[in-house]
């Protein structure tokens, strides 16, 4: 017959308290530490990190939230359903938010003013401590609203507002990036095959790229060539450009997809590429343009600088540090075979 053992002891949760003994800090120095608020020096911040490590402690989240007045939690309202732009975008915010120890709910408005609304007014009540929003074009788009209990920042697409916070691409820096390597390459007869006139983005790649040239001294082959963000596009657009200009030696596409067709155009026409004549893309589509016929030299936008960006200024603003106005994130050139 076995005896009683009596009752079996209980493993105890390590609390905050015993963070605070093992790094020889009050409790309140240890709140503050754990929590990123008040003025601590960095190695009093690290050694209590290093003390919760070695307990394993684990903050009680609620307590937490209820202590700061806080939900840790942003939303993310896209219009970009094909997430083109949205994914690098998000991408970048979610690299930003996790350093801030921040959760995003991501919501697709697919571009419907009415279903964007729904979004915003669900994230409200979710109580979120701000909101990104990401748009799929470069044109200024309308405020969320006109008076928002939280702060909003606006990715890619930039707000109407100038007292809203956006974080946009430089598309004429682009347009110069992708020009100044054409000529550096020797190219002197340069023509641009770009998407529609409507889209904000066509329109100043296509002045910068005219400018870059004034700048040098040069002008294009003919005027800019307006259309679709479509290979058959660059194909049509490049039997267009052969027949008037057939000593053309470069072209600077608005898009990725449009430089493949211009690719394949010339391609057909029997031009050596890229030896008598060079192209260069914009977006650095990886499936695109690692897959073109040369692989496509191209400039990278920085989507997911944008997104990190944007992450960055919406936690300082949360933190009570907004910063309105427009950022502009720098592009970058990627040099592949075309």
């Amino acid at each position: 017959m076995s005896q009683d053992a009596g009752p079996r002891p209980t493993t105890r949760r390590i609390g905050i308290a015993d963070v605070a003994a093992l790094a020889g800090v009050s409790l309140g120095t240890a709140s503050k530490a754990l929590n990123g608020r008040g003025t601590l020096r960095e190695e009093t911040r690290a050694r209590v990190r290093a003390a919760a490590d070695e307990l394993g402690f684990t903050p009680n989240v609620v307590a937490r939230n209820l202590l700061s007045g806080r939900t840790f939690t942003v939303g993310i309202i896209t219009t970009d359903s094909y997430g083109r732009f949205s994914i690098p975008v998000t991408r970048g915010v979610e690299d930003s938010l996790g350093v801030g120890e921040m959760i995003a709910f991501l919501c697709d408005s697919r571009d419907d003013p009415i279903r964007e609304q729904h979004h915003l007014r669900k994230l409200l009540e979710r109580q979120v401590d701000g909101i990104i929003v990401a748009g799929r074009r470069t044109d200024a788009r309308e405020p969320l609203s006109d008076s928002l209990p939280v702060p909003v920042v606006y990715a890619f697409g930039r707000s109407r507002d100038p007292q809203d916070c956006s974080v946009v691409s430089d598309e004429r820096g682009a347009a110069q990036l992708a020009v100044s390597h054409l000529v550096k390459t020797g190219r002197r007869r340069i023509a641009h095959i770009t998407g529609p006139q409507s889209h904000e983005s066509a329109r100043e790649r296509a002045t910068g790229a005219v400018a870059t040239l004034a700048d040098l001294g040069m002008e294009l082959v003919g005027e800019p060539l307006f259309g679709s963000w479509t290979e058959s596009w660059g194909r049509f657009a490049t039997a267009q450009v052969l027949r008037t200009a057939p000593d053309v030696d470069g072209v600077f596409c608005g898009n990725d997809v449009i430089a493949r067709g211009v690719l394949d155009g010339l391609r057909e026409a029997g031009v050596a590429l890229p030896m008598q004549t060079g192209v260069v893309g914009v977006d650095n589509w990886g499936v695109i343009a690692e897959a073109a016929r040369p692989p496509l030299t191209t400039v990278d936008l920085g989507l997911e600088e944008i997104g990190r960006r944007a992450g960055d200024l919406l936690l300082a603003a949360i933190d009570g540090q907004p910063a309105p106005g427009v950022h502009v994130v720098e592009s970058h050139l990627v040099v592949r075979e075309s």
